[in-house]
């Protein structure tokens, strides 16, 4: 059984152009939490895409191996809950700074 493994990686390292930040400087952190939220979403769509690709195929017997449309619904799951949990974090956050008072 031949299983391809990677390694998963920090998301921030994923983005083109982007560099980590120093801890201090926040200058460009809105864009920064923008291109993640944007990747979550891009990723979502692509798993599900990948999901509707593998259904067509299975349906019209193109696919050989079944197995592909439980890790591809699986990977789309996976998706999504990361995206809700990241979409509910950074409600949470907001509503945060909003209860601060100056």
């Amino acid at each position: 059984m031949d299983i391809n493994m990677q390694r998963v990686s920090p998301l921030w390292e994923s983005l083109p152009g982007r560099e980590v930040q120093p801890a201090g400087d926040t200058r460009n952190a809105g864009a920064a939490f923008a291109d993640i939220f944007h990747s979550l979403i891009d990723n979502v769509r692509e798993t599900e895409d990948d999901v509707a690709k593998t259904e067509y195929l299975l349906s019209t017997g193109q696919l050989d191996n079944p197995a592909a449309l439980n890790i591809a619904l699986y990977k789309a799951e996976v998706a999504t809950q990361l995206f809700v949990q990241v979409r509910e974090k950074a409600l949470s956050a907001y509503s945060e700074l909003n209860r601060i008072s100056l």
